[in-house]
């Protein structure tokens, strides 16, 4: 069972307060998830294969590339701009 000075510093590490009654119900807890990872430790996996995805699916999206479009497909988009500075978009500064 993991101690009460883990569960703390867990609880630090999060950036979470608990309380006295919260700590002891964590231990118990975590400490349960922690045991059950030790029992998926022991199984025999050797025979089984890895899976990627879940469903089998396979993505439908295209590549993202970059494409050139052109100095005239340039142009027209840097129309749109509020201000231009040597061929870019110009903004304000954030910071």
């Amino acid at each position: 069972m993991l101690e009460k000075e883990e569960i703390k510093h867990i609880a630090t590490l999060a950036r979470i307060g608990l309380k006295e009654k919260e700590i002891e119900k964590y231990q118990k807890e975590l400490s349960q998830v922690l045991d059950y990872f030790k029992k998926l430790e022991n199984l025999d996996t050797e025979k089984t294969e890895p899976i990627v995805h879940i469903t089998g699916m396979h993505s439908v999206l295209r590549d993202d590339k970059a494409e050139e479009c052109g100095k005239e497909t340039e142009k027209m988009i840097l129309k749109n701009a509020p201000e231009e500075k040597d061929g870019y978009f110009k903004v304000k500064s954030v910071f």
